[in-house]
């Protein structure tokens, strides 16, 4: 099998210019161009010759090349149709990737994960858009598809926030919201010379272990999430307030601080301070009003 050779900085500028390629602020487009990063990116996935590996934004081709070195097959998602003939050049020499154009927001993972796996979990693994990274996220875990582990390039802020526990400044609905899906670690830092073009920010590469069950049980997921939710909105309120005040809940004053009570946490606490364990019992005691 060919070696990846796209890491490479003049590689990657000569592709661009043969195409004469035009990087597009909309789809907040940064191509890798540090081969240790790639390298390592590969290695904190666990990519192993038996694995599919789902890749959302290929870009260039560039991380591509090292996952089809490692995995069994690659499915790459990108949407930008400018980049479809380049995909067709830098991955003619692998055989076992698979482009698709299309949306990730709006793919279908589970059918990917019959149709390319037979129903099998994939890895999934993706240098992210900043604007967007949030909602693929959720996308990705909400979707119940079968995914082994999320491995992502994020804006390092983001994945700080990702893995950070109460307490913290960085703590909110994204932490407790993946790690109800995931185990997360951040696993490469990534400095912003890595990238071209270069991004103002630093990135981080974290992974996401699914969990097999979450760790917390609760009656209603939905809200756990909806309390959840109500609580950062106002990260400076107190829980109560924020909870009673939550445009998508209906819940009394008298309601909320019962239930506070009935779990054991004081009426001015803030949501930074509740473990996800804390939320899902709150949330449970909070259901009961909901007849």
């Amino acid at each position: 099998m060919p070696k990846p050779y796209l890491g490479n900085p003049l590689r990657c500028e000569a592709v661009l210019n043969k195409y004469g390629f035009s990087f597009r602020k909309k789809y907040g487009q940064n191509f890798l161009i540090d081969e240790s990063v790639l390298e390592d990116t590969v290695d904190a996935a666990e990519i192993g010759p038996e694995d599919v590996v789902l890749e959302i934004g290929p870009g260039i081709g560039t991380l591509t090349q090292y996952l089809a070195c490692a995995a069994a097959k690659v499915i790459a998602v990108e949407i930008d149709d400018a980049l479809l003939p380049i995909l067709d050049d830098t991955l003619s020499d692998w055989d076992n990737v698979k482009v698709l154009h299309a949306d990730i927001m709006k793919t279908d993972i589970q059918k990917l994960a019959d149709e390319e796996n037979g129903g099998r979990p994939m890895k999934v693994v993706a240098n992210l858009p900043y604007y967007i990274t949030t909602p693929i996220l959720m996308k990705l875990f909400e979707s119940r598809a079968p995914i082994d582990s999320v491995t992502v390039m994020v804006q390092k802020e983001v994945a700080e926030r990702i893995e950070t526990g109460p307490g913290t400044k960085a703590y909110g609905a994204l932490s407790l919201a993946i790690q109800y899906y995931a185990e997360p670690s951040i696993a490469v830092q990534v400095p912003a010379s890595s990238f071209i073009p270069r991004p103002n920010v630093d990135s981080a590469v974290i992974v996401m272990k699914r969990w097999v069950d979450p760790p917390v049980k609760v009656n209603n997921e939905t809200l756990l999430f909806q309390v959840i939710r109500a609580s950062f909105q106002q990260r400076r309120k107190k829980l109560a307030n924020g909870i009673t005040n939550a445009g998508d809940l209906s819940f009394t004053k008298e309601q909320v601080e019962h239930a506070l009570a009935a779990v054991g946490l004081d009426l001015n606490v803030r949501g930074e301070k509740l473990t996800l364990a804390q939320f899902g019992v709150l949330s449970d005691e909070l259901n009961q009003f909901l007849g």
